[in-house]
């Protein structure tokens, strides 16, 4: 079954977060993630609203556990913890 991972992000320096950016999608491409969503037009409807929010399918859950934990993500996720607040969770699609 397919996985999604939902972000959401208030970017606080924006310079570092492209840092993040750029290795993240390289990350996330290189384990079979597409992104759905990626900062458009949103209405936050409860909760905390952050301006940037974040949706990338993946092929299975583990694929996307894997991208998490992968070297190369975990590098982009020093650049995401300097310059960002944000929330991510990976979610498994139904069949």
């Amino acid at each position: 079954m397919k996985a999604y991972w939902i972000a959401h992000v208030e970017v606080t320096d924006p310079e570092t977060y492209a840092k993040y950016a750029v290795i993240a999608t390289e990350a996330i491409t290189a384990h079979g993630g597409v992104f759905l969503a990626r900062s458009g037009r949103h209405r936050q409807l409860e909760g905390t609203d952050r301006a940037r929010n974040v949706v990338a399918v993946f092929p299975s859950f583990e694929a996307a556990c894997a991208c998490y934990d992968s070297p190369r993500y975990q590098e982009a996720v020093a650049f995401a913890k300097l310059s960002s607040k944000r929330d991510l969770v990976v979610v498994e699609a139904l069949e």
